[in-house]
């Protein structure tokens, strides 16, 4: 009886969810668009996936090793980090990108800072960024679906040149012979994660449906960035699907914003954090000299979330002004 009577610090409604649970479920989630990675990138794809997994997880255990902690692999989140990753890189990146980017997102991004719940970034769009500073050229040297030929205009891309020179950005993409259903359903040129919107969405809505992520942070990143694009853009309807659907959005929304470490824990701060990161994504599009901005606009909201956490928390209940 004395222990039922005991009390504890909050919180006191818990989880009976594990770490490994949540992460094999994105895992699940990632699948399908991973399988579809690699039936339109070929081989190519399979061995960026493989090496970055492996050597995900293997810098986990030596991290934890050099630490002198448990060795948690079993936890499925290095897995994860490895799987992000490859999605983030091109189906022909060289065997050596995909090592270096798992070392880094592993060892600098994660554990540099006290390891799984202490990193304030993305391990995974970390380590893009940090490829994309050195090895710009390889990283946007995307693959063509198929023909597995190299090829730089990505649909983003045709905009951004189109309207840099006064151009129609949709007439651009119709005269590259690219559809809204090539978009939706995978049949264009990107990184491995950036082809089947369909796929990551079914992917997403998943997640919602484990209650592994919430709606807030996908709805309102995607709905900003729908609403600022249509009025950026020319009021036109037809290239804003094509904005949508074109890039890292959804992989970026559901699968990188939502990351548990790096973004806000409360609701209201998660709206702020979703709205930030689609403000940002549209700015950089539309202004900035890259035709894509969801990595780099998650990231840079990954360092304010303390900011945000710290404003948008709700009043602890009794507690002073």
């Amino acid at each position: 009886m004395e222990h039922k009577l005991n009390l504890s610090s909050s919180p006191h409604i818990r989880s009976t969810d594990k770490t490994s649970t949540i992460m094999r479920d994105v895992v699940i989630a990632l699948t399908p668009a991973t399988l579809y990675g690699f039936y339109i990138f070929g081989m190519n794809a399979v061995m960026v996936v493989a090496l970055t997994i492996l050597a995900a997880v293997a810098t986990e255990a030596l991290m934890c090793k050099m630490r002198k902690r448990p060795i948690t692999i079993g936890d499925w989140s290095a897995v994860v980090t490895g799987l992000l990753l490859a999605m983030n890189l091109p189906a022909n990146a060289t065997w050596w990108m995909a090592i270096v980017g798992a070392v880094f997102a592993i060892a600098i991004a994660k554990h540099a800072f006290g390891g799984l719940g202490h990193n304030f970034i993305n391990p995974a769009l970390a380590a893009r960024a940090f490829l994309m500073s050195g090895w710009m050229g390889r990283m946007t040297a995307y693959t063509v679906p198929k023909l597995h030929t190299v090829s730089q205009a990505t649909p983003l891309n045709v905009v951004k040149q189109a309207m840099a020179s006064g151009g129609n950005g949709l007439d651009a993409l119709k005269g590259a012979d690219v559809t809204l259903a090539d978009m939706f359903l995978g049949n264009i040129g990107g990184v491995i994660g950036e082809t089947s919107a369909l796929l990551l969405i079914l992917g997403g809505l998943y997640l919602i449906f484990r209650g592994v992520i919430t709606y807030r942070i996908p709805t309102f990143y995607i709905g900003t960035v729908a609403i600022l694009t249509f009025f950026l853009y020319g009021f036109d309807l037809e290239l804003t699907l094509y904005m949508l659907l074109g890039g890292g959005l959804m992989l970026g929304a559901f699968f990188m914003a939502t990351d548990y470490a790096s973004s806000p824990i409360n609701p209201k701060g998660q709206i702020i954090f979703a709205i930030g990161c689609g403000l940002l994504t549209v700015i950089i599009r539309r202004f900035g000299g890259y035709p894509e901005g969801v990595s780099y606009s998650i990231l840079l909201m990954n360092v304010a979330a303390p900011l945000i956490e710290k404003y948008s928390s709700p009043k602890v209940f009794g507690g002073g002004k």
